[in-house]
This record gives structure tokens, C-alpha cells and sequence, in this order.
């Protein structure tokens, strides 16, 4: 039997190098090194996996929507989140302490500039987010009511998600975060500078670059929807929340609005029934609630006559 059939080769680093691990030497060609080092140089030359250049190109959009996907979708799966209940709201609906301080800031610069037409724009501003600062309170203790639905902080079948920012998501993420239960945030990379709130779990709080693919997330594995007063962005993820349940194209679920006489004057589905433009089983999608146990008891109580459990089997 020859030495090539009796020994194989043991594991581990090769005795000698192949002739690809070395550079061409100077000793060579005078200039080989100088040519090596601009070969690696080169943006060609990165790997296209390691080449963000490459992956911000227009062309590379579909491969960038699809890695979007993926990744909040295999670490959540991975952290064993099935169910989530989704809570947005204004970020400018900050905690009642912080608002009473920036009513008696504005009405000191009042005080300095009584004629001045935007300092008194302020301090009525600052009224409102005053009048409407408990909702923080609400928010805060309706994610401690939905951290506490576990059997304790290890267990993340069912958990809070927002989209990561201040004012409602905020308290809602500061809620689990009081009773020792996980939260998701959803952070959205926008051109100015923003941070995600100091509460969200670390490891499941994302950032996206596409609106399209946090929508999507949102509402994967989306339980139910709560919304507190807020601006154009709440009023985004609702009326589209609103649409894909009117459609039927995701499965029906329990939308509570936390507030009642905000949300009838911000839109009155009554009214779009009246004119023929719903119909008027589509004002029936939604709820109204004020308190965080009102918003608790209506989506348990939505999943009890559905016949439905509340969280996912695993």
C-alpha cells in the first residue's frame, strides 16, 4: 500500500501554503505590492455581503427590502415572541410632570413677551398636551398589564410592540419594562437624528429604513391595536390597520381607541356611513376605551366570544 493510501491527512492549518496565500513579492516586479494594494483597494474587490456602498444602490433595493424582513423576523422568532398587541401614540404625549413643566415654561416666556402671537400659540399647545398627559399614565399601565399576562419575564409569547419613540410608545415599552417583561420597539431611520426610548428590550428593538417593511412587522404578529391620541403617524398605522380589516385582508382583530372624545373629533365613522362611503358594519371595527383595564378587558373579551385564545400556541 503507497503512503498516499495508508495516511490522511490530518484536520487543521496547512503545512505549506497554497501560492494564492502569498502576494506576488517585489523582488518580482518592482511595483507588485503597489498594484496588490490597490487591487484591494479597490470598491470592486469588497465582497458585495460586506459592501454597504453596493447594498445603497438603487439597483440593490430588493435584496435590502428582503434582508429588512428577515432579520426582525428570525430574532423575534428566535426570542420566542408569537403574539404581539401593538400600541401607538403621539410622541409629543409626554408623562403629566414633564408636560406642567413645559406649560410653565411657555407661560413664563409669555409672561416676558405677552404681545408675541407664538408664545401664546404655545402656551394653549401646552395646555392641550396637559389636559391629554394622563393618556401617558394609561399607556404605561396597559404595558403592565400586558407584561404581566405571562408566566414572568422569560416568557415573550406574548408582548407590547411600538414603534420605539417618546410620548405613548414610550410609556407602553416603560410598562413592561416595570414588571420585568420584554418589549419590542420598532425604530424608523429618519433624516433628522432620533433615538428609540431607554425601556425597549435591547435585543428586540430594530431600526428599518423602509416604512413598507415596519408596517409589515407591526401587524405579522399583531393580536390587537391600541391607539392613543397622536399625530399623523398614528393616525397612518390605524387608518391602514382599519382598511386591511374592512378588506379582510388580514384576520379581523380588536382596535381600541384609547380616548373617545379625541378620536370622534379627529373622525367620525358614523358620518362616512351616513354618506354612503362605509358601510355600516365598518364602524363597528373599532372601540372606544379611556382606561387601561377598559382596553385590557375589551381585547380579552373580543378573543373570548371569538373563541379564540388571546396568544399563539407555540
Amino acid at each position: 500500500m503507497s503512503r498516499h493510501d495508508s495516511h490522511l491527512a490530518p484536520p487543521g492549518p496547512r503545512r505549506r501554503p497554497l501560492p494564492v496565500a502569498r502576494p506576488k513579492p517585489d523582488t518580482d516586479d518592482a511595483e507588485a505590492s503597489v498594484r496588490t494594494q490597490r487591487i484591494l483597494a479597490s470598491p470592486s474587490y469588497r465582497r458585495a455581503d460586506q459592501d454597504l456602498d453596493f447594498l445603497a444602490r438603487n439597483e440593490t433595493r430588493a435584496p435590502r427590502l428582503e434582508l429588512e424582513y428577515m432579520k426582525p423576523d428570525l430574532l423575534l422568532t428566535e426570542a420566542g415572541v408569537r403574539s404581539t398587541i401593538v400600541v401607538f401614540g403621539g410622541t409629543r404625549l409626554v408623562e403629566p410632570a414633564i408636560a406642567s413643566r413645559n406649560l410653565e415654561l411657555a407661560a413664563r416666556t409669555l409672561a416676558a413677551h405677552p404681545d408675541d402671537p407664538e408664545a401664546q400659540v404655545q402656551v394653549r399647545v401646552a395646555e392641550r398636551i396637559v389636559a391629554k398627559s394622563h393618556y401617558y399614565e394609561v399607556a404605561r399601565e396597559f404595558g403592565r398589564l400586558v407584561g404581566r399576562y405571562g408566566q414572568g419575564p422569560l416568557d415573550s409569547g406574548l408582548v407590547v410592540v411600538t414603534g420605539g419613540g417618546p410620548g405613548a410608545m414610550e410609556a407602553a415599552n416603560r410598562g413592561a419594562f416595570e414588571v420585568g417583561a420584554q418589549s419590542i420597539g420598532l425604530n424608523i431611520t429618519l433624516p433628522h437624528e432620533q433615538f428609540p426610548n431607554p425601556y425597549v428590550t435591547p435585543e428586540l428593538c430594530f431600526q428599518f429604513r423602509y416604512f413598507a417593511l415596519r408596517k409589515m412587522h407591526f401587524l405579522a404578529r399583531a393580536r390587537a391595536l391600541v391607539a392613543f391620541p397622536g399625530g399623523y403617524g398614528t393616525l397612518d398605522e390605524l387608518f391602514e390597520t382599519l382598511t386591511l380589516v374592512q378588506t379582510r385582508t388580514i384576520e379581523p382583530l380588536p382596535i381600541v381607541l384609547v380616548g373617545e372624545t379625541f378620536w370622534r373629533r379627529v373622525f367620525d365613522a358614523d358620518f362616512l356611513a351616513a354618506e354612503g362611503l362605509i358601510d355600516p358594519e365598518d364602524s363597528e371595527i373599532f372601540c372606544f376605551a379611556e382606561t387601561a383595564e377598559d382596553t385590557w378587558a375589551a381585547i380579552q373579551t373580543w378573543y373570548e366570544e371569538a373563541g379564540e385564545p388571546l396568544c399563539k400556541e407555540a
